[in-house]
């Protein structure tokens, strides 16, 4: 009966810690976790998954931004490698600094060149994602998960 009760214990402590809404075992958190390496400065990255195909998006150009005065200034203009991923960071661990950003995924030209079938005119063509840094020590990825007719996002690490 005691390893049943232990079971059980540990079954749903571990449930909770995953859920959040609670700790892990005495025995599982007295384990030694990895060393983290604490970053010098924060950076901000983005990759785009098509979800349609199950692959990473390559060459969806994207447009990083910021706020001028009633409308949006673009800092760089970059293009999904074959990983679905930039080779660059948007802003690197220099260039981080906190406040309002947007970047607009071209999401038509890319299903378009894919040959998808696609509504005229197009359900989804450039995808807009505005959020805010707010900690310039921390890392931001902004990944987009896409259909033609569907998108997410959300902060990843």
């Amino acid at each position: 009966m005691t390893v049943h009760t232990r079971n059980a214990t540990l079954a749903i402590a571990l449930a909770c810690a995953l859920a959040g809404a609670g700790t892990a075992p005495v025995a599982l958190a007295q384990q030694p976790s990895a060393p983290q390496a604490t970053p010098a400065g924060g950076f901000l990255t983005t990759h785009v998954l098509d979800t349609l195909s199950g692959k990473p998006a390559s060459g969806v150009r994207i447009s990083f931004e910021a706020p001028q005065g009633e409308g949006w200034r673009v800092i760089k203009t970059l293009t999904t490698n074959a990983d679905g991923r930039t080779d660059e960071p948007l802003l690197p661990k220099e260039a981080m600094a906190a406040g309002r950003y947007r970047i607009v995924f071209y999401i038509g030209e890319y299903f378009t060149r894919l040959g998808v079938p696609l509504a005229n005119p197009l359900f989804l063509d450039r995808v807009p994602v505005e959020f805010a840094v707010s900690d310039v020590k921390s890392h931001y990825h902004v990944p987009l998960l896409v259909t033609p007719w569907t998108y997410s996002t959300y902060r990843g690490s």
